[in-house]
């Protein structure tokens, strides 16, 4: 993820004033006023995590997943009510809003499933019994970002809960506000006061206070990867664990041999999902030379006639950016005089409102091509043969995702194998899956989040021997 509103270091907490304004990026209009906490408050809250976490951790595995059942039942009734705040606040579009809303609660199921098959190991040793327990860490920070705030927000909450922890929760400074009202249905579902708690405020201040704070035991970060730098360095001063899951510049390779009509008419959701800004998203298409001039027939019409415009609208695609900062940032890799090769439209007046554009690179080391532009911009290059192909698919310093176009099952292998990156899908570009892991390569993060895995990495493993002999 770039960076932007949700930055952590470079900026004194005098600069931050102690509530922060929330815009639709729709409209521009001010939603909502939300108090910005102070390092106080962070200390305050950590103190109130640490007294509920205990109790917590000592209810039977069974009742803490009844509990995060009913969390997730208590969503579940409020889908329709979180997806309309997260229009307003994020400017999603409302049928995006409603899977996010709807992740969160089958987040919270999954992860209460594996509360009770947080099994350890018995280890044949000679001269007594060898078993392994896993116990929580206590305290876990989540810094969740502004471009999928539930989710993603989940994605750390829910496992850690589930292993017997207790959250403070940093929302980005633009999207507050579904953050504070899951705390306030957790508190409904009857999770215990203090277990879960969310605190609005800015990175430096807020998020520095949390990262620094020696009650914390594990930092959960999503953002930009020279944040996650700055977050990894404060954590190795005091040994603390740490999740990154940071930048991405993901692939679109189209073989020749590929579904070409089928790629074509999937790519723009690649990159335009969300208006562009995922991590995940594929802003770099390469196309095998032999079809790239087909492609690009196809690829314009499917760009073009992707529906952007009023997020509240069920048939829109694409709503605005996130933020006039954002809107700038993208336009930024974007030259006026730029030749796009493919360019769609956006409404005009208010809002954050940038078009789909695709761009043809000059050369693989352009700009627009190894960075992350997070917005609705793609990049295409062609390439000769599957290792041109893989060659430039590695060029950049992310590993986060991308995808694969072929019908030959032992090249999608191959080219799987040799593409540096977390998450590949081949013959599709779903690459995200609550059910299995997720993270980067290289400088795209640290560490896998969701998958049946994901309780075990808010833990300690303890070995215990207990001796045979006879005394």
């Amino acid at each position: 993820m770039n960076e932007s509103l949700n930055e952590y270091p470079h900026q004194h907490p005098d600069d931050h004033p102690h509530e922060h304004q929330i815009l639709n990026p729709a409209t521009e209009e001010v939603i909502a006023t939300v108090p910005a906490a102070t390092p106080g408050d962070v200390a305050a809250a950590v103190a109130r995590a640490t007294e509920a976490q205990r109790g917590w951790a000592a209810l039977a595995p069974a009742d803490r997943a009844r509990l995060l059942r009913r969390f997730a039942a208590v969503v579940d009734g409020r889908i329709e009510e979180l997806a309309a705040l997260e229009v307003r606040e994020a400017g999603h579009p409302i049928g995006n809003a409603r899977w996010e809303a709807g992740n969160v609660r089958d987040l919270l199921d999954y992860a209460a499933g594996g509360a009770e098959r947080l099994s350890g190991a018995q280890i044949p040793v000679a001269g007594g019994l060898n078993v392994t327990f896993h116990e929580p860490l206590g305290v876990v920070a989540v810094i969740a970002p502004w471009n999928f705030p539930m989710p993603i927000a989940a994605w750390g909450t829910a496992p850690a809960l589930a292993a017997g922890n207790a959250v403070v929760l940093k929302p980005a400074e633009t999207t507050p506000l579904t953050a504070l009202r899951l705390a306030e249905l957790a508190l409904e579902a009857g999770l215990p006061e203090g277990l879960f708690q969310v605190l609005p405020g800015a990175g430096p201040v807020a998020g520095a206070a949390l990262v620094e704070h020696p009650g914390v035991a594990k930092v959960v970060f999503t953002g930009s990867t020279a944040v996650g730098k700055q977050i990894m360095a404060t954590c190795a001063a005091g040994v603390k664990r740490v999740t990154l899951e940071l930048g991405g510049k993901s692939p679109n390779i189209v073989f020749a041999d590929a579904d070409i009509e089928r790629a074509a008419a999937s790519a723009p959701g690649s990159f335009l999902d969300n208006t562009g800004q995922d991590c995940c998203a594929r802003g770099r298409i390469l196309v095998q030379a032999s079809v790239y001039d087909r492609f690009m027939e196809l690829l314009a019409p499917a760009v073009t006639s992707f529906a952007v415009g009023d997020p509240a609208d069920p048939a829109t695609a694409m709503g605005p950016l996130i933020s006039a900062a954002q809107r700038e940032r993208v336009r930024s890799y974007v030259p006026e005089d730029a030749p796009a090769a493919i360019r769609g439209d956006a409404p005009k007046g208010k809002g954050f409102w940038y078009p789909a554009t695709v761009l043809e690179a000059t050369g693989p080391g352009d700009r627009a091509a190894v960075e992350e532009i997070f917005g609705p911009v793609a990049v295409v290059l062609p390439f000769e043969d599957e290792a041109d192909a893989v060659r430039l698919a590695n060029a950049t310093d992310y590993g986060l995702s991308g995808s694969i176009w072929t019908r030959d099952v032992g090249r999608a292998v191959r080219v799987s194998r040799a593409v540096a990156a977390g998450n590949l899908s081949v013959n599709s570009h779903s690459s995200v899956r609550y059910a299995t892991p997720f993270g980067g390569y290289k400088q795209s993060g640290l560490g896998r989040e969701l998958g049946p895995d994901a309780l075990a990495a808010f833990t300690e493993t303890k070995n215990v021997f207990i001796s045979t002999e006879e005394q």
